[in-house]
């Protein structure tokens, strides 16, 4: 029986325009006082990342319709157990009616003499309910009082012990609401000291900025983030981890995107993490599960059309040369045949990207940008793991950087993980292979499976960090919670 037919067997939408509290389960057993509770719990429903308005409820004291108190519980218990946004173009989301199947929930609700107890366990049992409510009770108290008072922007970035009358009092009232160091001692005065400088960082280091004390355009962009955004941030997180399919029970790679970390999970911790780099907002990396097959040793880069026209054409028409000296190569086909063309002899300036003819290649080499190791793994897009020459980006803190693949902070790690169970390679062979330059591809003895996921909230022993909402996906999936599951959630272009 699937959602609908059980919320229909319940009661718990309208059947032939009547409402019914008599269910295809029997009766609701609870009634009184007990009633009464149950009304009371689901009004707070948005203590658990829900919207009371949406179940159809009259304010508290005012008794329901016949009907009407069942119908918006079963909804509730619906929502809580199965989650309500709608994840059908997110690959990443997995949903699993068999993970936690909404039947015993109706039958607990129907014949329990305290169902708001049962509405109370339901909401207990979403993953990480604990500290992610905590987060959310404080975010809705400080959105529900104001919030804050945005930082003034004006004058640049801010630097350590600058003295500035407009922003280091405003700055020192923002980081008072939320951090409770600073707010047991606040201080005072206009200059950026050294107890507001611990601050900063501590709140850069949440926020995944870089934790250097200086305020510049991203870190008062995260400042000035209003406190309904927060709430409503957590309430996505809390609805995501609902009703999802377990995790892979062995050995598999994860990829969070907006936190920028690639972790090899077995049973149940991280045996490897590193730092990743994913696509910018304007190439975003798409969602997806897969499998890691096979990997590739000096990889020669077949650099997409779409990149060729909008980021190689212009430097070519700035200096050609340059990329012959890295390794790019330039064909055009004619009569049918792939002719290499010099291209200090085209004028490029004339070559308009619409109408771009030619394909390019950058050979294998340490230039090359896909550096020295490339990642398979089978998907309708061409997004891979690879190696990078450009080390610099992974000591930023904001690592959305790429045309949509996955560079790795510590590819040659990850290598050696996935040959453990490859007869016969070890490091001293991998190098040997790396050093001869030539271009070769193994097989993994043992597939992985990989999910490239999304989550902008993350709760590590019991810490919950929020990330920056880089593609707009949790934007998106809090529309589709308000509309109950009527739009597929979707990458922004």
């Amino acid at each position: 029986m699937n959602r609908r037919q059980l919320l229909l067997a319940a009661g718990a939408l309208p059947l032939a325009g009547a409402a019914h509290a008599q269910t295809a389960f029997g009766p609701m057993r609870a009634t009184g006082d007990a009633a009464q509770r149950l009304q009371a719990r689901l009004l707070r429903l948005d203590e658990d990342g829900l919207d009371p308005r949406w179940y159809d409820l009259p304010p508290q004291g005012v008794e329901p319709a016949p009907g009407q108190l069942p119908r918006a519980a079963m909804q509730a218990l619906a929502d809580l157990t199965q989650g309500r946004g709608n994840p059908s173009a997110r690959p990443d989301i997995r949903r699993d009616p068999a993970a936690n199947p909404l039947q015993p929930w109706v039958q607990q609700l129907l014949e329990s003499d305290e169902p708001a107890q049962v509405i109370e366990r339901a909401a207990a049992a979403t993953p990480d309910a604990g500290p992610l409510k905590a987060a959310l009770a404080a975010a809705r108290t400080r959105a529900g009082s104001g919030g804050w008072q945005p930082v003034p922007t004006q004058g640049g970035t801010l630097e350590p012990w600058a003295e500035d009358a407009a922003r280091v009092p405003a700055l020192r009232a923002r980081l008072s609401a939320t951090d409770p160091q600073l707010a047991a001692q606040p201080g005072s005065g206009i200059t950026y000291d050294q107890a507001l400088q611990a601050a900063v960082r501590r709140f850069q280091a949440a926020a995944g900025l870089e934790a250097d004390g200086r305020i510049g355009q991203a870190t008062f962009a995260a400042l000035n983030r209003p406190a309904s955004a927060q709430v409503q941030q957590l309430r996505v997180a809390l609805d995501m981890r609902r009703g999802v399919a377990a995790q892979h029970p062995s050995r598999s790679v994860e990829v969070n995107v907006p936190d920028y970390r690639l972790r090899v999970m077995e049973d149940g911790r991280a045996i490897l993490d590193m730092a990743v780099v994913v696509g910018r907002p304007a190439r975003a990396t798409p969602m997806m599960v897969t499998r890691l097959t096979a990997v590739q040793f000096n990889p020669p880069w077949g650099v997409p059309h779409r990149l060729a026209k909008e980021d190689m054409l212009p430097r070519l028409r700035r200096d050609p040369q340059a990329l012959v000296q890295r390794g790019f190569r330039i064909f055009q086909r004619v009569d049918g045949q792939m002719v290499e063309v010099d291209p200090l002899t085209v004028n490029w300036h004339a070559v308009h990207p619409d109408r771009f003819p030619y394909v390019m290649r950058q050979d294998s080499g340490d230039a090359n940008a896909l550096g020295r190791i490339k990642f398979v793994m089978p998907n309708g897009d061409d997004i891979f793991l690879h190696d990078t020459p450009e080390r610099r980006l992974f000591n930023r803190p904001d690592r959305a950087h790429s045309s949509g693949c996955i560079r790795l902070e510590r590819p040659m790690d990850l290598l050696m993980m996935l040959l453990e169970t490859n007869q016969g390679w070890n490091r001293e062979r991998v190098d040997r292979v790396l050093a001869s330059g030539a271009t070769s591809s193994v097989a993994l003895a043992r597939v992985l499976p990989i999910r490239l996921h999304y989550h902008t909230v993350t709760v590590d022993a019991g810490q919950v960090r929020m990330r920056q909402d880089i593609y707009g996906l949790d934007e998106a999936y809090h529309r589709s919670m308000e509309r109950g599951r009527a739009t597929p959630v979707a990458a922004r272009s």
